[in-house]
């Protein structure tokens, strides 16, 4: 196994990369101290594909992509590394520099629509102040734009709902508006950042199928973040699974879901819901760790109930098992004894085989 490269340097890339990550490494400054959220992360991003990060709250999944975003909070140091974009290096730009940036040709869909708008502002107005800082737009021409976004995300009625107030929609609509507002520009990355937690099951499927949808007729290159793997199974061309703000394993989005090899991952795949399984789901076990001290080894080591001496004492470095699929974890070592993953997920995997060899 060749353990020499990262996860954002994997093979197989066709050089279209339209964002790269770097060793980006990010902490902040708080009264407890140093809290080092983002450990070294790297991943890239091909022209008009979808990658997910996923993790748990606390990985540093949106931390991540508040630093593509350039919205990082004040007490907020990049330590190092690099966030390419169009050759430029992102972390180097000055506010006005990412301000022609921002908004215009990387979007973001924030998590909570009810907080990203503004209550007592009606909804056309929002969506053209996306559009103002193009400054492309007459007024007359504005309220034609916005009324073709509004309905390019499927709000009924555009031209009644144009001067209604964000308490006037529903969850599911107020985030369409989200959507609206974020492609306002015909941004080339669209970055989704926990889009439907705060919906209701089936808005949230009405949702995800919209994003498939715009990125299709749009090309646009989106970054899905995410803390549930069950999401982003029909949404991911590949997949970054981020825990205690490393990359511990990457893939394609079968190998994911179809040949794990980290026991976080393992731990997460077992935790999702699942019509067809009988057994007891497991929930994972234990805490993340507290980031102002960051273990020694690896990070999963105290929750994972095959780890070994060596865990605990040193981060593993990446293992690969394909071109396309790296997995951070000392159970690859070719001298670790053989592991095994749940036997809720090997059940369930060998029965999503059967029912693709089936069809």
């Amino acid at each position: 196994m060749n353990k020499s490269l990262k996860p954002g340097a994997m093979a197989g890339r066709n050089g279209g990369a339209v964002l790269e990550v770097r060793d980006l490494t990010i902490s902040f400054s708080t009264y407890g101290g140093r809290v080092q959220a983002v450990r070294g992360v790297d991943f890239h991003l091909e022209r008009g594909e979808t990658i997910a990060i996923v993790g748990e709250s606390g990985s540093g999944k949106s931390v991540t992509s508040k630093a593509v975003m350039g919205i990082l909070a004040k007490n907020a140091t990049i330590e190092k590394g690099e966030i390419l974009y169009d050759g430029r290096n992102l972390t180097k730009l000055t506010e006005d520099q990412f301000a022609k940036i921002r908004g215009r040709r990387i979007g973001l869909i924030f998590q909570d629509p009810l907080s990203a708008l503004n209550p007592i502002m009606k909804i056309g107005k929002q969506i053209a102040e996306a559009l103002r800082t193009s400054g492309r737009y007459g007024a007359a021409e504005m309220r034609d734009r916005v009324l073709e976004l509004m309905e390019s995300v499927g709000i009924p009625d555009p031209a009644k709902r144009y001067n209604q107030y964000p308490f006037q929609f529903s969850g599911g609509m107020r985030q369409r508006i989200v959507i609206a507002i974020a492609l306002a520009n015909n941004p080339e990355i669209l970055i989704c950042d926990e889009p439907t937690t705060a919906l209701d099951v089936t808005i949230q499927a009405k949702i995800l199928e919209l994003i498939n949808q715009l990125k299709k007729e749009r090309d646009l290159s989106i970054v899905f973040i995410t803390h549930d793997l069950g999401v982003v199974a029909n949404m991911a061309d590949r997949v970054y699974v981020m825990y205690a703000g490393r990359i511990v394993e990457a893939g394609t989005t079968d190998e994911i879901f179809y040949e794990p090899a980290h026991p976080y991952t393992w731990a997460l795949l077992s935790s999702i819901p699942d019509m067809d399984t009988k057994e007891k789901l497991q929930a994972i076990r234990g805490t993340p760790p507290n980031m102002l001290f960051p273990p020694e080894g690896d990070a999963f080591a105290a929750r994972n109930p095959q780890a070994m001496e060596i865990d605990f004492k040193q981060q593993p470095p990446f293992f690969r098992l394909s071109d396309t699929h790296y997995a951070a974890t000392w159970l690859l070592h070719p001298k670790a004894p053989k592991a095994a993953m749940p036997e809720i997920l090997s059940k369930r995997i060998q029965r999503m085989k059967e029912e693709h060899n089936a069809e």
